[in-house]
């Protein structure tokens, strides 16, 4: 299914580019930066936040396992993004 109208980027595409590790994306626009492209309008970033917990958790059980250990931040994808946040990833 189609989740960005503005790239067109399918839900397949969002997933392919998510592979656990310290390498793997961690923000919507690390997604778009890994398929070539950049937000335009923002309306699919929570969607494809919500593809990214997702497609972790199928391939290691918790999506926060594989970068506890890797990084000393804490893991972008528990955060909640709220509107203000649409507009950094559209910038």
């Amino acid at each position: 299914m189609i989740v960005c109208s503005c790239n067109i980027l399918s839900d397949g595409q969002v997933r392919g580019c998510i592979t656990p590790g310290p390498g793997c994306p961690r923000t919507p626009a690390q997604v778009y930066a890994c398929l070539g492209c950049s937000a335009k309008c923002g309306r699919c970033a929570r969607t494809i936040r919500s593809i990214m917990q997702n497609a972790l958790m199928e391939a290691g059980g918790d999506a926060h396992a594989s970068c506890a250990t890797s990084c000393s931040t804490p893991c972008s994808l528990v955060q909640f993004q709220t509107t203000e946040d649409l507009e950094e990833v559209a910038a």
